[in-house]
């Protein structure tokens, strides 16, 4: 039989199954299988693209007759912006048969109203809501609410005198009428002619053959870490797109908005999804809280197909180039096979990297240098951590120690009593630690702990050298507790002095 395998032509054997095709696959990955006769077709949707030189507004429609009503051949030469004030904005005027009610509504930010002024049908205006507030509009006695705003809500607060809307259009859905299966099963059976994708390819912003920029550095660096283990894990699907919300909440900078069409990726820069990666299988208008990253080369079927708790293989270029946490020995070993310059403060010994500057790839790659600082490897203490028993605290203590971003944080050592190691991480106001992960009898030596908001203490992190059924590795007591994990390598931490900054690097 012929498969075409991530577009490339094979034979295999009748009767083969996917786990034969793909010997080194990951089978919590999954991939798509797309049989023979493919056939596509366009599908009319609710939805109806309004064009206007600063972005496009897409508008649910739902009543039917609004869509033909809409898609006049001649409406779009009148739809002039001709007034708005803090509450909405209204294009026209235009002639429509409606009937005005007299009366107001209440409105919603995103609604699309039909109404009239004077109530004169034949100076109707398509009035878009930017807050909800109540008013009369002269419009008929529902309300006039035609459809409602689902893609450029932000351009609503920027719409300027001046502005028109320069095309109304009927947006098509691609409706796919094969057999499309997302699968993690390695005894899928294969049949001749049968498409696999297997994995997700994407090349960055501002890397390229005719150089690098380095203008979306930052959060094409946010990105490639969401990747660094070449996995996207889909927390969130729709029509639209598939988004990886592992990293959520993380600030990222704004660094360039552009149009999200299909196969764009992007990160949110804002609200309570930001740090969440999204790819894009279908276009739709920039957004202010969304900055691009990349864009995907190889596998938009997979994405097109995939649900929510599907893991894809993904394949970023560039790699990150992230030497912290590596020993100098391999730092050196990655610099050398990625063409850049490495200088170390100090080659002495079994170092392990700190610090990295230029802390991002695209800087590092644009100039071909860069500078590392080391510690000595038995100043690094080696943890695990229990995110399974214990994810808030875990996820806390990965965001003030640096270890949310490389394998190697830090944190202060304020104090050492006989067996107690206590460390003071700095915690943001507001995060709370709520019991979590308490212990029950005694808690072994070399636990590692944080103390939650039931003491004083919260945000305290300790490691006690010998057991205890009374006292947490903190100090405090059993209830007081919440347990992260614990330390691997006990004797790096002899002859550690209060006032050090301890670096503690995950093992996972």
């Amino acid at each position: 039989m012929e498969i075409h395998l991530d577009g490339k032509c094979i034979s295999v054997p009748a009767g083969s199954r996917l786990g034969d095709l793909l010997p080194e696959w990951d089978e919590r990955c999954s991939v798509a299988v797309i049989r023979p006769a493919l056939v596509e077709d366009e599908a009319e949707s609710q939805e109806v693209r309004f064009a206007t030189p600063a972005g496009d507004l897409v508008v649910e429609v739902a009543k039917t007759a609004a869509v033909s009503r809409l898609l006049r051949p001649d409406l779009a030469e009148r739809l002039r912006l001709h007034w708005q004030d803090r509450y909405a904005a209204a294009f026209g005027p235009f002639e429509s048969g409606i009937r005005p009610a007299r009366r107001p509504g209440r409105y919603e930010r995103g609604d699309v109203i039909l109404g009239c002024g004077g109530y004169d049908p034949s100076q109707s205006y398509l009035i878009f809501a930017r807050m909800r507030h109540t008013a009369d509009y002269g419009a008929p006695e529902d309300g006039g609410v035609i459809g409602n705003v689902v893609t450029g809500r932000g351009l609503l607060d920027r719409l300027a005198e001046g502005d028109r809307i320069t095309d109304v259009e009927r947006v098509f859905r691609r409706v796919d009428r094969s057999n499309v299966v997302v699968t993690r099963d390695a005894e899928f059976p294969l049949e001749d002619g049968m498409q696999v994708v297997s994995y997700v390819e994407a090349e960055v912003q501002g890397f390229g053959e005719d150089g690098i920029d380095t203008g979306t550095a930052r959060s094409v660096e946010h990105f490639l870490l969401s990747v660094q283990g070449g996995r996207f894990q889909v927390g969130r699907s729709s029509s639209t797109h598939v988004a990886d919300t592992h990293l959520v909440p993380t600030r990222v900078p704004a660094e360039f908005s552009g149009p999200r069409l299909e196969g764009t990726v992007t990160v949110r820069t804002a609200g309570k999804s930001s740090g969440g990666v999204y790819i894009y299988t279908q276009g739709v208008s920039a957004s202010p809280v969304h900055t691009v990253v990349g864009r995907v080369v190889h596998g938009i079927e997979l994405l097109r197909f995939a649900g929510e708790g599907d893991l894809l293989t993904i394949r970023a270029e560039p790699e990150q180039f992230d030497l912290v946490g590596l020993s100098l020995a391999d730092a050196e070993a990655v610099a050398a096979r990625c063409g850049v310059s490495l200088t170390a403060d100090e080659a002495v010994g079994d170092r392990v990297v700190v610090s990295q500057i230029p802390a991002t790839t695209l800087e590092v790659l644009a100039t071909g240098d860069a500078r590392v600082e080391t510690v000595s490897a038995d100043h690094v203490v080696s943890i695990t951590l229990d995110e399974a028993a214990a994810p808030r605290s875990v996820r806390i203590f990965r965001e003030v120690t640096g270890l949310k971003h490389h394998s190697v944080g830090k944190m202060p050592l304020v104090f050492v009593f006989e067996d107690v190691f206590l460390f003071k991480p700095k915690i943001g106001k507001g995060v709370g630690i709520i019991p979590e992960n308490t212990p029950e009898g005694e808690v072994p030596a070399y636990t590692l702990a944080m103390t939650n908001d039931s003491r004083r203490g919260t945000g305290m992190v300790g490691i006690r050298t010998t057991p205890s059924a009374e006292f947490g590795p903190t100090s405090e007591p059993l209830t007081g507790t919440n347990v992260i994990g614990k330390v691997l390598d006990a004797g790096n931490l002899a002859g550690m002095r209060e006032g050090a900054t301890v670096y503690v690097k995950e093992v996972k």
